[in-house]
This record gives structure tokens, C-alpha cells and sequence, in this order.
């Protein structure tokens, strides 16, 4: 079974750093941008069932109007990313789902609070986290950098989007 996942997120907020720790365990602090779409495959064994996560990359955003949804299709899941140290990236990160939503429908997806080893610079407040976890929302706090939480948000992932 394949299912196809989109990474969406804002500019430099690691999106590809958190695809690099989960399928190849690494992480590199040289930053690479990435120019439309890196697609990567991870296969995950679930309790009764494997899946192969298909990941795809989408270039990050700041400017959503320039967000290309025709990436999203065939999507089974959405990975959010926001940066935490940076507040902005979570509204990015929320409009960017709202607009693959509105395109394509309701899908499963998780948020990813990405760097959270710079908890001393933290931007978002618990005060936020706590109102979106109260719509239902799987929010993990995750770094790249030490891999934190990283495996299990895309593992909650592959089993939302295999039920």
C-alpha cells in the first residue's frame, strides 16, 4: 500500500530536515532550499499493516499565493511544519491547509512544531497549541536537529491515513 503525503509548510521552517531524519536518519545544518517538489519514500510497519509513505516536498511558502494546490492532489495526508521559534510560519502553515482543503477536501493531517531544541527562542504559546489541540488536532513538538518526535508524528500519520 502507498500513500502519497504532502509536506507543507513556510520558508526554512525544516521541512526537509524533518524528511531527512525520518527516511535517512541524518540531519545536515547546511541549508538547502528547495526548489519545487523532493520526493522521498519511507516504508512503515504499522501492527497490522506496511505502508509506504511517499513524501512529498513542496518548496516552502511565505507568499501563499504562489502555493501551487496541484501538488496536493492524489495526497492521502498532510504534514504541517511550522517553525516555533518564528510565530508567523504557524498561520502559513494553517492557510496552506485551509487552501489544499478547500481544492481537494478534508484529509488527515498532523502539525509539526519543528525546533524544538531552541526551546529558550519558542515563539508559539501553549495558549495556541492547547486551542488547536481542542479541535481534535494531532500537534507534535518535533526537532530535526535531535530527532525528537519526529518518527512518531509520521507514524500517527501512516495510521490516520491507512484506516
Amino acid at each position: 500500500m502507498q500513500k502519497k503525503i504532502c509536506m507543507l509548510g513556510g520558508f526554512a521552517v525544516g521541512k526537509t530536515s524533518l524528511v531527512r531524519r525520518f527516511v535517512q536518519s541524518i540531519f545536515s545544518d547546511t541549508y538547502l532550499t528547495t526548489v519545487g517538489v523532493k520526493i522521498d519514500k519511507k516504508t512503515v510497519a504499522l501492527l497490522d499493516k506496511t505502508v509506504d509513505l511517499i513524501l512529498w516536498d513542496l518548496a516552502g511558502e511565505d507568499d501563499i499565493g504562489s502555493f501551487r494546490v496541484s501538488n496536493v492532489r492524489g495526497a492521502a495526508g498532510l504534514v504541517l511544519v511550522a517553525d516555533g521559534t518564528r510565530a508567523a510560519t504557524l498561520a502559513v502553515a494553517l492557510t496552506l491547509r485551509e487552501r489544499a482543503e478547500a481544492e481537494f477536501g478534508p484529509m488527515p493531517f498532523v502539525l509539526l512544531l519543528n525546533k524544538s531544541d531552541l526551546a529558550d527562542r519558542w515563539a508559539i504559546s501553549n495558549s495556541e497549541i492547547n486551542e488547536l489541540r481542542k479541535l481534535g488536532w494531532q500537534i507534535c513538538l518535533t526537532s530535526a536537529l535531535s530527532g525528537e518526535h519526529v518518527d512518531d508524528a509520521f507514524r500517527q500519520l501512516a495510521s490516520m491515513v491507512t484506516k
